[in-house]
């Protein structure tokens, strides 16, 4: 096993590139180390990215939102301008594991490992929020839901990493929420969760809507037939309805010893519906 610290994002794309063997990248490792010293896997070459320069800076410009993708969650919950500009975005990364996990966990690595159950994954898919792809061929930016492909896979080619995670800048009257549902109150892997993102006019109708549901699928769920039962009007009791029966048909989830098909369908619509109020309370909805 060879372990490389690159300095730079051209050489550990080209020292994943030219890797003959199964390679693996190493940020916060909360996920890697844990499957390494499972026996799960054991990569020919592991890739330290926490010493390119940016990858472990929040940058906040006119266009949003930078996050490298080294930075830990816990530093995303010491970012005042980004909890008050994506609250439900920080919410959910600071849901991943323990204290001490936070300081070293990120939500780069947490999208990457492909968990149906990710808590950061839904909230930044309802975000709209995209991911900064480095490779061989050069850069690219693609939507976050296109990364996972499957549980433990994803679309990125060899040779590719994910340098950031890019957030658009608020537009007034915004808001967005995530929720979980796990049987523990702590350090639990999500059963089903929803993310919502919303944009309100200046009557407090919802002109833009965003819905995900984790743990619900094999990758997380954008539900667009969710946000058109928001769009359009005020989060009325008819409009919540809505929105709960259609994400629980959308839910494809399994049966297993943490929670049935029904169940999952069922707590699905309750978190979309709580999410939604939330949301639209954050965006100075009344």
């Amino acid at each position: 096993m060879r372990y490389i610290r690159p300095l730079s994002i051209e050489d550990a794309v080209g020292q994943l590139a030219g890797s003959a063997g199964t390679a693996a990248i190493l940020a916060g490792g909360s996920d890697l180390l844990v499957r390494m010293k499972g026996g799960f896997v054991e990569p020919d070459l592991i890739v330290d990215i926490k010493a390119i320069e940016g990858l472990s800076e929040i940058r906040e410009t006119a266009d949003g939102f930078s996050i490298g993708a080294a930075v830990p969650c816990a530093v995303l919950g010491e970012s005042a301008s980004l909890k008050k500009a994506w609250p439900g975005v920080v919410e959910a990364a600071n849901l991943i594991g323990s204290k001490q996990v936070q300081g070293r966990c990120t939500i780069v690595g947490n999208l990457c490992n492909a968990s149906p159950a990710a808590d950061s994954v839904p909230a930044l898919v309802a975000a709209g929020a995209k991911a900064l792809v480095a490779g061989p061929s050069g850069k690219r930016t693609i939507a976050v839901e296109a990364v996972p492909t499957g549980p433990g896979r994803t679309s990125l080619a060899k040779g590719e990493i994910i340098e950031a995670i890019l957030l658009d800048k608020r537009a007034p009257r915004s808001g967005d929420a995530y929720l979980r549902f796990i049987p523990r109150t702590e350090m639990d892997i999500a059963v089903v969760s929803a993310g919502v993102n919303l944009t309100l006019d200046e009557q407090g109708v919802v002109k833009s809507a965003r819905v995900a549901l984790g743990a619900a699928a094999p990758t997380v769920l954008l539900v667009e037939e969710a946000a058109e039962a928001l769009i359009g009007r005020k989060l009325d009791e008819a409009a919540l309805e809505r929105l709960a029966k259609v994400c629980a048909g959308a839910c494809r989830p399994i049966d297993d010893k943490r929670g049935t098909i029904e169940f999952r369908r069922k707590v699905a619509g309750v978190l979309a519906r709580r999410a939604a109020t939330t949301a639209y309370a954050r965006a100075g909805g009344k």
